[in-house]
């Protein structure tokens, strides 16, 4: 059993692991991670969504398990910000407590661990997952301001609907419900597309997870470690406990499941950071969060691969 769990995790400790290397020795700079980025959102992505979801039918989806996912998420947001003062601050953290890395790990670790199947039901989740959270988290980060009295004046419903334009017109969901809406059409895709897309798609794993790697060796935690090292512990082994427990009292189990509770114990995502960001709060502490949350994944990662078992 143990060894079944590592298996699939030897290649993503060892590309991440390569990524970390090749930056610390120099070969690849700071400078370049933005634009291996956009390699990464912007081209490969797009291409392994679109493919996969060309060839899914809607009534095969189940949406029960993505809700399982989003209802955990919303316990443990509100819990945070019943815990602290309303502030952006408190936000920032709710958002880090409950927003997941699905794309640059999820991707990869659920192709190799759960196959095709795991990645219909994982896209399934990403098609709504900045959409639902951000969105949530925009509505939060607003209301916080305002009661600060840090309002610029400017419109809530147009700070929502830029935040809801923001998360569909978006490399990610986009190629998602283009790929739905061709696949009802019942056409084959044409092979002179179809193998530049699974070129393109298959190159999406190894690279995002050297890059992964690369941004780690290029984070400094800096004085924000204890912080930074809580949001970590929360995100990578509350939030799937918070799912497990959900699952177990609503009676739901199945692969899908499995998958769910996988990605709920996924590292930070880097979202949360262009949040931080944008509202400029909490940016040091999260950026640490980010990168201790992801190394500190190569342990509770495996943890959570084991318990997942339970819902197959």
């Amino acid at each position: 059993m143990l060894s079944s769990i590592l298996v699939p995790l030897v290649p993503v400790i060892l590309c991440i692991g390569t990524g970390y290397l090749i930056a610390r020795v120099g070969w690849v700079r700071a400078a370049a991670v933005p634009d291996l980025s956009n390699i990464l959102f912007l081209l490969l992505t797009p291409a392994l969504l679109f493919r996969t979801m060309g060839q899914v039918h809607l009534q095969e989806l189940d949406f029960r398990p993505v809700g399982l996912y989003f209802a955990s998420a919303a316990l443990l947001f509100g819990a945070t910000l019943a815990w602290a003062p309303f502030t952006t601050a408190t936000a920032a953290r709710a958002l880090a407590h409950t927003f997941s890395n699905t794309v640059m790990i999820g991707v990869p670790l659920i192709s190799l661990v759960y196959g095709p199947a795991g990645l219909v039901a994982l896209f399934t989740l990403v098609s709504l997952h900045s959409l639902v959270l951000l969105t949530a988290a925009t509505l939060v980060f607003e209301l916080a301001q305002a009661r600060a009295g840090a309002d610029d004046g400017h419109s809530m419903a147009r700070t929502v609907w830029q935040a809801v334009r923001g998360s569909i017109v978006h490399p990610v969901p986009l190629p998602i419900l283009a790929g739905l809406l061709f696949a009802q059409t019942g056409l084959p895709l044409p092979e002179v597309v179809d193998k530049p897309l699974q070129m393109l798609g298959a190159a999406l794993g190894p690279m995002a997870l050297l890059l992964v790697g690369i941004a780690l060796a290029h984070t400094r935690i800096g004085a924000h470690w204890r912080g930074a090292l809580r949001i970590a512990a929360i995100k990578n082994l509350v939030m799937p406990s918070t799912l497990a427990a959900l699952a177990w009292a609503l009676g739901l189990s199945g692969p899908a499941v499995a998958v769910m509770f996988t990605a709920s114990a996924l590292p930070v995502g880097a979202n949360v950071l262009y949040f931080t960001q944008r509202y400029g709060v909490m940016q040091e502490e999260v950026s640490s969060a980010i990168a201790i949350s992801t190394a500190l994944a190569l342990a509770t990662v495996p943890l959570a691969l084991a318990a997942a078992r339970l819902f197959m």
